[in-house]
């Protein structure tokens, strides 16, 4: 089993949520309170589920290899990580715990609002974020991006071919994940295609990004309120989890992230990945 490849995987597209640290506070400010409970709504005769769509990104399901059972997949796959990283770099920048679920959280919902650090696969980046210029005209701080060389560095240090190799023989692991998750008869590569394709086509900013520090509502008070900075362009703070996280890397480290995705994107697609 190649287990380079399943960590150059996993991290290629997961990792992107961890970057930022606690990039939902940077690009949302305070967390809404929660809803109120909404009332049920009347009982309706019970419809016919809707048809599964087409897979359009299959993955022959020859290329899956066995796994052990339950709580020994964890074990496996935290035991092949230790043995290719070593203790240290697995406890400081890895969560092994359900590592097939974790991605296939992270994967699902890096086109949305937020992506929840609890579902991270990877720890967030070391060192704390950091604003240029002065109060009211604060900008990111193009220093920000060395924070993040580590994971990019791991991202480009595993050959593509390999890392799809494995995707495929470990396929099932990842497909009942996300079926787990809450969609059933929804194929998983599908959607990581689908991501790909949308963190392609995050924004590169040229400029330095205005950052504003926004007034602090109702009771909650974060201990770091440094934390609670704002894209000042309304596009850009109204981005998803992971076009914020692209931007907030910097345009460097984002086109080195998206060459990778390119290739891995043309894998997955390619006639030989589904073999």
């Amino acid at each position: 089993m190649h287990d380079r490849s399943l960590l150059w995987l996993g991290l290629l597209l997961a990792a992107l949520a961890s970057l930022g640290g606690a990039w939902w506070l940077f690009g949302r400010g305070a967390p809404p309170p929660a809803p109120p409970p909404e009332a049920p709504a009347p009982a309706a005769a019970a419809a016919a589920p809707a048809p599964a769509p087409a897979i359009r990104y299959p993955i022959d399901p020859a290329s899956a290899v066995a796994l052990p059972a339950g709580g020994a997949v964890d074990a496996h796959v935290a035991a092949a990580l230790t043995g290719l990283l070593g203790q240290k770099l697995v406890l400081t920048m890895l969560q092994t715990d359900g590592f097939a679920r974790r991605v296939a959280a992270t994967v699902d919902n890096l086109p949305r609002e937020q992506a929840p650090a609890r579902l991270w696969p990877v720890n967030p980046a070391s060192g704390r974020f950091t604003v240029a210029g002065r109060a009211g005209s604060e900008t990111l701080d193009p220093a920000n991006a060395a924070r993040y060389q580590p994971f990019i560095a791991l991202l480009e240090a595993v050959e593509p071919a390999r890392a799809v190799a494995l995707y495929a023989q470990l396929y099932p692991l990842f497909q009942r994940a996300y079926e787990e998750l809450g969609y059933p008869g929804r194929y998983f590569n599908d959607r990581v295609v689908e991501v790909i394709d949308h963190l392609l086509a995050a924004p590169e900013p040229q400029a330095p990004v205005a950052l504003v520090l926004p007034a602090v509502k109702g009771p909650y008070r974060p201990a770091r309120p440094w934390l609670l900075y704002e894209y000042r362009d309304a596009e850009l703070r109204g981005a998803s989890a992971g076009h914020s996280i692209m931007v907030r890397i910097g345009t460097a480290n984002q086109r080195r992230v998206k060459a990778r995705l390119i290739e891995i994107r043309r894998l997955l697609t390619a006639a030989p990945a589904r073999r």
